[in-house]
Parts: structure tokens; sequence; C-alpha cells
């Protein structure tokens, strides 16, 4: 098929890719062998599949004499080699941009041909990789997605994941459900949460912009007080660098050796002089970032902190919420015990929840359980939240603040470096 799903550069078939290939259809354990024993036979593999890889040209398949099935959908092969060793393909997807096929040059007659002759497996292969395309294409949006919810620390909280979280694995509470008047509490308890729980994604959403767009914002800072250095420093050596060219031709004229000590001392001098100027621009340039730094990093703080108070402010109503489903649950319960013992049900209800009712201590234990394992839930993840977000910024701001230190050195050591090599330019006249 003639479409091109990346914007990554075409590539030839090497033995890399083809093993990469093999590995991948192996089972796990049989791939992990063949991996450490490196025992790969190409001969022995009946299907390959090299899908999506921005293939240019096909060749290198000699080895795969037993091969019956070749997949080669989604690349951007026009030529295809060696084909006629593999004496067992029987299935081979649909290429038209194909130009040459086992060392020949197709013509638009025999691609016509082959067109009407196979009209209808064409129509089946496009119908198929059409198919492809929109689950490969739905597969990298669910992986786009899942990938900025977890940006944005509120993945799994866009609808019930927590609440069935906190219910599931409780086989107490499950038989307390059974209890008439308990699973309409539930629903509304589920509702409930549910909607603080996307209230609390939407807020991680836009809170996930707001930083995004504060460290473009540092980034653009950044960049301009790099510019405005390079400048500073480029015009301190377009001035110097015609001076000193002068100063080593008066030099290469002079044979006095008194005046040529008094001529190499003033080029050190002005090397010396030189050196001080940048490193000048330099520890500017240090301040100015060490500024910027500090100002996004406080600007960040302040919404990591926001961000913060208000997760916890919500995670909050989520244990308020619980708080008022176990104490109205436990009235439930405690007229039901009353009802058992009385043997006044008014409402049959199953006989493994009679028989758990028939023992007072083991019900309210059940009920505290239970009551227990949701709070655990709910700050369990109000814990992930808020340490997650708080390790990021922290991460973030040290990973700035280590890449400017190494690149701080690596410019004092470049001016270090080109002032000596002048110097020893001076050296070569004394």
């Amino acid at each position: 098929m003639n479409v091109h799903w990346n914007k990554s550069e075409p590539i030839l078939i090497d033995d890399e890719i083809l093993q990469e290939a093999v590995m991948e259809k192996l089972p796990l354990g049989q791939a992990s062998h063949a991996a450490k024993v490196e025992q790969i036979h190409f001969s022995e593999i009946l299907n390959l599949h090299l899908e999506y890889r921005n293939i240019l040209r096909i060749d290198h398949l000699w080895e795969f004499t037993s091969l019956s099935r070749l997949n080669l959908n989604n690349n951007l092969i026009e030529k295809i080699e060696g084909l006629d060793r593999l004496v067992n393909l029987t299935w081979l997807t649909y290429f038209p941009r194909l130009m040459f096929l086992d060392y020949r040059l197709l013509d638009e007659k025999t691609k016509n041909e082959a067109s009407i002759k196979y009209h209808y497996v064409f129509e089946e292969v496009r119908h198929e990789e059409l198919q492809m395309q929109q689950a490969h294409e739905a597969e990298q949006n669910q992986k786009a997605e899942i990938n900025l919810h977890t940006d944005a620390f509120v993945e799994s909280l866009n609808g019930s994941s927590l609440f069935k979280s906190m219910i599931k694995d409780d086989p107490e509470a499950q038989t307390i459900q059974c209890v008439p008047g308990v699973a309409p509490l539930l629903q509304t308890f589920e509702h409930q949460m549910v909607e603080l729980c996307m209230q609390l994604f939407d807020t991680g959403l836009a809170e996930h912009k707001r930083r995004e767009t504060e460290l473009s914002s540092f980034f653009s800072a950044q960049a301009k007080v790099m510019t405005d250095y390079q400048e500073k420093a480029s015009q301190i050596l377009a001035k110097f660098e015609p001076q000193h060219k002068e100063r080593i031709m008066e030099l290469q004229q002079l044979s006095d050796p008194d005046m040529l000590r008094v001529k190499i001392s003033h080029c050190n001098d002005e090397l010396s002089q030189l050196c001080k100027s940048l490193m000048a621009v330099e520890f500017q340039l240090v301040s100015q970032l060490e500024d910027v730094i500090k100002k996004f990093d406080s600007n960040m703080s302040d919404m990591i902190n926001n961000f913060s108070e208000t997760a916890q402010g919500i995670f909050a109503q989520c244990r308020d919420l619980e708080d008022d489903y176990h104490q109205k649950v436990k009235e439930i319960v405690v007229g039901t015990l009353e009802n058992v013992a009385k043997d006044e049900l008014e409402e049959d209800i199953p006989e493994d929840v009679k028989m758990l009712f028939t023992d007072r201590d083991t019900v309210m234990d059940a009920l505290a359980t239970s009551h227990d394992n949701h709070l655990l839930k709910i700050n369990d993840r109000e814990t992930q939240l808020v340490t997650r977000v708080n390790a990021w910024k922290v991460a973030l701001i040290k990973g700035i603040e280590d890449k400017e230190l190494k690149q701080n050195r690596m410019r004092i050591s470049d001016i270090h470096r080109y002032v000596d090599y002048l110097k020893e330019q001076l050296e070569d006249f004394q």
C-alpha cells in the first residue's frame, strides 16, 4: 500500500532487521532462549512479518527456504530480489510502488495485466490493509492518550476505575451489598465518586497544559539569554582576532630579540584580557540563567502546589463520600442484625447473607474492614499523585540545573583551550 505511516527514513533489509522480525514472532520463552544461545535458523521460519518498517528494497531472504508467507504491508518497496530461492512461498500482500522483481524491470504492461488478473485479490488486500491501518492508528492514538494521562498524573481517573478498585476483592462487602437498601446507596456512591474523579481528571489535564506552556516559556527565555551571550562573545572575538593577526604579522617581521620579547609580552597581556572578557560574559550568562531557572522553579512550584492542594481537596471529598456511605450502610446493617435476631425480616435475603448476620461481631468487623479498605485505596491514589507530581518537578529542575552546569564547564574549558592554543602560537617566536 502506498501509505507512509511515519516520517522516518526508508531502509534496506539486513540481518539485524530479519533477526528482530523473527524474534518478535517467537513465543517469549523460546525467543529468550534463542537470543541467549544465538541459534535462530532462518531456514526453519515459515512466516515472516516485516510490516511498517519503511523498507525500500527486499533482499537478504535467500536463507528462508521454508518460508510460505511473507508479510510486507505498508512499506515503500520498489525492488524485490532473491525470491527464486523461496520455493515454498505461497503468500505475498501487494506492492504498487514495485519496479524490480528478481532483478528484472517491471514494465507498465506487466503491471496492468497483473492488476486485471488479480483485481479481486487486490481489493481484498486493500480492505485488509485499511483495517490494519485503522487498527494501527487506533493503537497509536490509545498509546498517546495513555501517555498524556500519565504525564498529567491522572491516569485511570476518567471513569470508575478508582471506585471499582475499592470494591473488588472485598467478599464481605459484596455480601453486605445484598442487604435490601444497600445497592441504591452503592450506586449513588459510585456516581458521586466518578463525578469527583472526572473533576480531578479534567483539572489534571488543564494543569498539564499549563505546565507545558510554562516549560515552553522557560525554554524561550533560556534561548534568548543564550543568543545574547553568543552575540557578545562573537563581538569580543570579532574585535580581537583581526588585531591578533596583525600582532602575529608584526612578530614575524621582527628580528630584534628585545623588541620581540616586548611584543610577545604585549600579546600575552592581550590574550589574558581576552580570557577575562570572555569569562566575564560567561559569568554574566550563568547569572542570567540562574535567574531564569529560579523564576521557572518558583512558577512551577506554585503550579505543582496548587494542583496538589486541589487534588488533596478532591480526595478529601472522596473520603467524605465514603464515610457518608459507610454510616448509611452501617445503619442498615444494624437494623438488619436486629431484625435477624428477632426473626422479623420484612424481605427475603439470600441464605449466605442470613448466615453472616447471625454473628454481630463478624458483620461489624467486616463492615469496618470494608470501610478501612475503601479509605486505603483513596489514600494510596492520593499519595501516588502527590508524590509523583512533586518528584517530577524536582527531577525536572535538577535535570535543567545539571545540564546548565555541564554546559558552563564546557564553555569555560573551550575558552581556556582557545587561549592556550593562541599562547602556543606565540611560543614559536621565542
